[in-house]
């Protein structure tokens, strides 16, 4: 077979990548190259399946606004299709007074990035939401979640595949050769 484009790693960036760049240019002979029997058979598959909130990163920051905003995309899209996640929320606790300041400036930095319904709690509230928690205070997450990413990876196979591509497990890349560029006149110029 000929592809246009080839995507090697059936992983959730791979299939994700090979998934929009079918449904905006559905013309494209796609496939994904996986050397395993199966999509997101690694990393994927095994990590912690955390749905970041976008506290973290630098207010401004590509990376912030990309959390938030790809947090948002993946709770659609679950919902969407079905996949099952758990908006569970987390606490981040500071556990001595000098710790206190840094959650501030977390809570601060949160707020910058747009990420919603963050708000400060004290020690009994803590305890309200988690018996087994101690702390001085906490920052309130609610939008953290957690998702079997590996099922997303395999929505997002079925997508692809349901838009004509195709994905080759058992296909393991072992060279690549760089292409020499198409012409000014192809197709796709």
């Amino acid at each position: 077979s000929s592809f246009d484009v080839a995507v090697v790693g059936a992983g959730i960036v791979g299939l994700a990548t090979a998934r929009e760049l079918l449904q905006r240019r559905p013309s494209l002979a796609m496939a994904v190259l996986e050397k395993e029997q199966e999509p997101a058979h690694h990393q994927s598959g095994h990590n912690s399946g955390v749905i970041h909130s976008g506290i973290y990163y630098t207010p401004g920051s590509l990376k912030a606004k990309l959390c938030v905003q790809g947090a948002a995309l993946c709770y659609k899209y679950c919902d969407q299709k079905g996949i099952p996640y758990k908006q569970c929320g987390k606490l981040i606790v500071a556990v001595e007074q000098d710790e206190i300041p840094r959650l501030k400036a977390l809570y601060e930095r949160g707020l910058q990035n747009n990420v919603p319904g963050l708000k400060l709690i004290g020690a009994k509230e803590i305890q309200e939401k988690e018996p087994f928690c101690r702390g001085l205070m906490a920052l309130d997450s609610p939008y953290t979640g957690i998702v079997d990413y590996k099922q997303v990876a395999q929505s997002y196979a079925r997508d692809f595949q349901e838009a004509g591509g195709t994905i080759l497990t058992d296909f393991e890349v072992t060279d690549m050769e760089m292409a020499k560029e198409s012409s000014a006149e192809s197709e796709d110029g």
